[in-house]
């Protein structure tokens, strides 16, 4: 029979007398990750204070076929195999290849990519950056055209579509110029000249720092001033709007600025008899300036050779 194995007697815990203290090492801290790139479409790389689209990158037939035309200076041509030789292009497309641009054929993906998804139409173009004008220059251009010229000033507007069909109504309508700030309003994009439909390429823009001193400097060359309001304005086809002009379109939803309001000679507001209270900014902008266009065509007053006309009446 087997004996039970003896059991092993239980170890006493002991406590040191004096326990040595251990003193922690503190550790160096861990390496900040760096920051991983990530390429993105052109027309998603933007400042770091996100201000704007890259200006550079044109796309859609019309922008791309105005840029060509107008010889603007390109760096590089994408275009589907489809329109390389489309009679529209191919003549125009040369031109820019012996003038420097790089001419690529590539397929509808790579133009999805490079315009991040935009309806681009099967071409893109990259641009060299938007030619401003200074102010004086467009001012002494204006006159030089016409005896009565018309340039739009566009006060804070931040929606590149509402700025691009402000563009279009103008150059349509046969005004001189236009005058955008340089601070909280957008410049001229991509998707300014899309919605433009080639009209930037035919309007001369100025780019200034501060609008109320350039309206100054309008009254000072013997331009009348007039701004539209959503309401409290006079009816604009009260107003004679016969003589040199600049007017001044208001932002989406704020209008024209109190300090802005103060530069204009008239304020002006278009009547409406429906429930909506207000219109679009680039609406607005092209009732105003068809209204313009409709009194002087009923004077016999042409936008760009005329003789100087009677100048608007104070109050």
């Amino acid at each position: 029979m087997a004996l039970p194995r003896p059991q092993k007697p239980k170890r006493s815990l002991r406590t040191r007398k004096n326990p040595k203290t251990i003193t922690p090492v503190a550790r160096a801290p861990r390496p900040a990750r760096p920051a991983r790139s990530i390429t993105t479409p052109v027309t998603s790389q933007v400042q770091a204070a996100g201000e704007e689209e890259n200006p550079d990158l044109l796309y859609g037939k019309q922008s791309v076929l105005s840029a060509l035309q107008a010889q603007r200076s390109l760096n590089r041509v994408w275009i589907i195999d489809r329109l390389r030789y489309d009679p529209r292009f191919l003549t125009l497309l040369e031109a820019a290849k012996s003038n420097g641009a790089v001419i690529d054929v590539v397929d509808q993906k790579r133009l999805d990519q490079l315009t991040d998804g935009a309806n681009h139409q099967g071409v893109a173009a990259q641009a060299a950056a938007h030619a401003y004008l200074e102010l004086e220059e467009l001012i002494e251009l204006a006159q030089a055209k016409s005896s009565n010229p018309v340039i739009l000033a566009a006060d804070g507007i931040e929606d590149p579509h509402n700025l691009g069909a402000l563009i279009r109504s103008a150059e349509a309508l046969g005004l001189q110029g236009i005058v955008i700030p340089q601070r909280r309003a957008v410049g001229v994009t991509s998707t300014v000249s899309k919605v433009a439909a080639g009209a930037i390429e035919h309007l001369p823009v100025s780019r200034v720092v501060n609008l109320n001193q350039a309206l100054e400097r309008f009254k000072a060359a013997g331009f009348w001033i007039v701004g539209t309001q959503a309401q409290g304005g006079r009816p604009v086809f009260t107003v004679d709007l016969s003589g040199p002009l600049v007017v001044v379109v208001g932002s989406e939803g704020k209008g024209i600025s109190l300090l802005t309001q103060r530069y204009c000679d008239h304020l002006i507001s278009i009547p409406l008899d429906g429930k909506t209270e207000s219109l679009n900014a680039s609406v607005a902008g092209g009732i105003v300036l068809y209204e313009v266009v409709r009194q002087r065509l009923a004077k016999n007053i042409d936008l760009s050779q005329a003789s100087r006309a009677q100048t608007l009446p104070a109050g």
